[in-house]
């Protein structure tokens, strides 16, 4: 199975935001390359917010290029086989921690947001993994900080996507 087919399974089977989800869906089904970052009219993101073994803190980056603290995340690549083994990759290159489990359940939630050009648009597939109890961050070359947040500290630094991720990933985990 390709990445385009296992993505457009994973949002067919995906329950929430049905009007963002068909967006996403729609996008696929009217760009072939949607997939890819050449799509400059959007592409597909993968990302991961990485929460810490005791289930209280949030792994954060602060991005290089937006000054941002985001979750970890980013482009699909043609070697990715699934659109979670894509977030799994970003969250692992972009924390430097090895050994992140995926959260059950499949995403957490869409984001559609605009960005910088070139493109113009991601449509962002949101997941969320926990660090093993040994985890050991390394800050990468996309990044300029990685930092532990507190739950109640997220939306001091983060803006609201990120805030709505921590509140789906929090209902998941049921905490």
């Amino acid at each position: 199975m390709s990445l385009y087919d296992d993505t457009v399974l994973v949002l067919k089977g995906y329950e929430n935001q049905p009007e963002l989800r068909q967006a996403y869906l729609d996008h696929l089904t009217a760009h072939q390359d949607g997939m890819w970052k050449a799509c400059d009219t959007g592409h597909i993101t993968a990302s991961a917010l990485v929460i810490d073994p005791g289930r209280a803190r949030v792994l954060l980056t602060l991005h290089r290029k937006l000054r941002m603290w985001l979750q970890m995340g980013g482009h699909c690549e043609p070697g990715d086989p699934s659109l979670e083994s894509a977030a799994l990759r970003e969250a692992t290159e972009e924390s430097g921690i090895a050994g992140l489990t995926l959260l059950k359940g499949g995403p957490v939630r869409l984001d559609r947001h605009a960005i910088p050009p070139p493109c113009h648009r991601h449509f962002d597939v949101q997941y969320a993994a926990v660090a093993s109890p040994d985890a050991a961050h390394t800050i990468s070359d996309e990044s300029l900080d990685l930092r532990w947040f507190p739950y109640d500290e997220v939306a001091d630094v983060a803006d609201a996507s990120v805030v709505r991720l921590l509140e789906a990933t929090r209902t998941r985990l049921g905490v």
